[in-house]
C-alpha cells in the first residue's frame, strides 16, 4: 500500500532553466520517518518520440540513473515488469496514465523525453511526478549529453531529485576518500564518487594510511600515516598529485581533519597522552584546541567551526564530548554505554554520529544535539564503525564487516537497511566525504 503525505508542492518553473525546486522537501514516511518504509519509485522508459523507446543515449542515461538511485537506502525502484501495460508511454508529460504505476506500487514517476532524438549530445527533458495527485514535482532540461558527460548528467538529475526529496542534493555532488588495504602492512588512500564511478588510488607509499580528510576547497587530503619507523601526517595535493609526509615531536599523529577555514585539527602526543592541536595552512602546529591529562582524539567540526566534537578518556572509558570553541566550555555528549568513539558532526551542527561498543559488537548511533534523543542506526551483523556524515547532513557512510571483508555501507540519519557502496573490492575503511566535482 502506498502512503504519502505531500507538503508544499507549489512549483513555478519553465523547462530549459535550471530546475526551480520546491521551497520545502517532498515528504514521505520513508524520507522523514524512522527508515522503516521505502519510497517506491518508477522509471518510465525514455522516449525519443511518442511511444518510441530511446535506445541510444537515452538507454545509457536511463541505466546510469537506475544505478544511481539503486544505492539510495530509502528508494525502492519498481520492477518494470510489474507495470501493467508497460513503461513505454505516449508522452513524457501530462496527461499520463498514472494508474498503471500506482497499481505497481509507485509513489513517484520519472519520465525522460529526447525531443530531437537520443543521439549523443542531444537535449533530454526529465520530469518527476507524484502518481497520487499527478503533481509535477520538478522538471529540467539537460542540453549536453555527449557520451563522456552522461554520468555527470545522471548525477545532476539525481542531485536535483534529492533536492525535492530531502532538501539537499550534495550527495551526488560529493566524492568519498577512504583507505584500501594492499597487503599486510600496506594501505593507501583512494577516492571515488559515492556511485563508485571515478575510483582511483591517490597514494602509493610503504606503510599504512588511516583517517583521510578532504579540505573544504577540495585541493588536499590529509591522513595519518604509519610506517615501520614513525607516525606522520600525510598530505596529498590534488593540484600536483604529490604526497608529502610531515613528522611531529612525540611521534603520534591521530585522526587529522580539516576545519572549515581550511586548517587542520589533529591529535598529537606532546606529552604522555595525545591532545588536539590546530595546524596552520602550512601544516605546522599553531595552537592547542583541547588539552587534558587524559587521551583526547578524533576532532570533528560543524560548518561554522564553532563546535568541536571529540573523544576523551577523562571519565575512564572513552566518551564523546563537545567543546564550544568560543567559550571553551566542554560538555559530555554520549550518556549511554561505557565505550563511545569516532564522533562525526553533521555540517549543520544539529546531529552527531558515533560508534558504541555494545554486547553484540560495535554499532552506529545518532544523537540529536537539540533534544538529546539518541537512535541506533546500524544493527550488524559484524562490526559497524567509522561513521561519517555526507555534506547534506542526511546520508551516513560507515565501515562494516557484515559481509566478511570490511566494506563501506550507506545509510541515513534515520537508519533503515544500509546499501553497499562500490569501492572495487578488498578491505576498505575510513570513509570521509568531500565536495569535489
Amino acid at each position: 500500500m502506498k502512503v504519502l503525505t505531500v507538503v508544499c508542492l507549489s512549483l513555478c518553473m519553465l523547462l530549459g532553466a535550471q530546475p526551480a525546486l520546491a521551497a520545502a522537501p517532498y515528504r514521505a514516511p520513508a524520507v522523514v520517518g524512522a527508515g522503516l518504509q521505502k519510497l517506491n519509485m518508477a522509471l518510465a522508459a525514455p522516449l525519443s518520440a511518442p511511444s518510441v523507446r530511446a535506445d541510444a543515449a537515452g538507454a545509457e542515461l536511463h541505466n546510469l540513473i537506475t544505478e544511481n538511485l539503486s544505492i539510495l537506502p530509502f528508494i525502492q525502484l519498481v520492477d518494470p515488469a510489474a507495470v501493467l501495460g508497460g513503461t513505454v508511454l505516449p508522452g513524457a508529460d501530462m496527461p499520463i496514465d498514472l494508474k498503471r504505476f500506482q497499481l505497481a506500487g509507485a509513489a513517484v514517476l520519472v519520465t525522460a523525453n529526447w525531443p530531437g532524438g537520443d543521439a549523443p549530445g542531444r537535449m533530454v527533458e526529465m520530469r518527476v511526478f507524484d502518481t497520487d495527485s499527478g503533481k509535477r514535482l520538478f522538471a529540467a532540461q539537460y542540453p549536453d549529453t555527449r557520451k563522456e558527460l552522461l554520468p555527470d548528467v545522471a548525477d545532476r538529475f539525481c542531485a536535483n531529485l534529492l533536492e525535492v526529496l530531502i532538501g539537499n542534493g550534495d550527495f551526488f555532488r560529493s566524492t568519498l576518500a577512504f583507505v584500501k588495504k594492499g597487503g599486510r602492512h600496506k594501505a593507501d588512500v583512494w577516492v571515488a564518487k559515492p556511485t563508485g564511478r571515478g575510483l582511483r588510488q591517490i597514494t602509493n607509499m610503504p606503510g599504512e594510511a588511516l583517517s583521510p580528510s578532504w579540505s573544504p576547497d577540495g585541493r588536499f587530503v590529509v591522513f595519518s600515516h604509519i610506517d615501520d619507523r614513525s607516525h606522520a601526517l600525510g598530505v596529498w595535493d590534488r593540484a600536483s598529485g604529490k604526497v608529502q609526509r610531515i613528522r611531529f615531536p612525540g611521534n603520534t599523529v591521530i585522526g587529522p581533519v580539516f576545519t572549515p577555514d581550511n586548517k587542520v585539527a589533529v591529535a598529537l602526543s606532546q606529552g604522555r597522552n595525545p591532545d588536539i592541536y590546530q595546524l596552520s595552512h602550512s601544516f605546522q602546529v599553531e595552537r592547542s584546541l583541547e588539552s587534558h591529562p587524559s587521551i583526547n582524539v578524533s576532532p570533528s567540526f560543524d560548518s561554522s567551526g564553532a563546535k568541536m566534537a571529540f573523544t576523551s578518556s577523562r571519565l575512564g572509558g572513552p566518551q564523546v564530548f563537545m567543546k564550544d570553541l568560543s567559550s571553551g566550555t566542554v560538555t559530555r555528549v554520549s550518556r549511554e554505554g561505557s565505550y563511545n568513539t569516532e564522533p562525526n558532526l553533521s555540517r549543520d551542527g544539529s546531529l552527531i554520529v558515533y560508534t558504541r561498543l555494545t554486547e553484540v559488537g560495535q554499532r552506529i548511533f545518532v544523537q540529536d544535539l537539540r533534544s538529546g534523543a539518541e537512535r541506533q542506526i546500524s544493527f550488524g551483523p559484524g562490526s559497524d564503525e567509522q561513521p561519517a556524515f555526507a555534506p547534506d547532513s542526511y546520508f551516513i557512510a560507515f565501515t562494516s564487516s557484515r559481509g566478511g571483508a570490511r566494506q563501506i555501507y550507506l545509510t541515513t540519519r534515520h537508519g533503515g537497511d544500509p546499501t553497499h557502496l562500490r569501492t572495487g573490492g578488498g578491505d576498505v575503511s575510513f570513509p570521509r566525504w568531500g565536495m569535489v566535482q
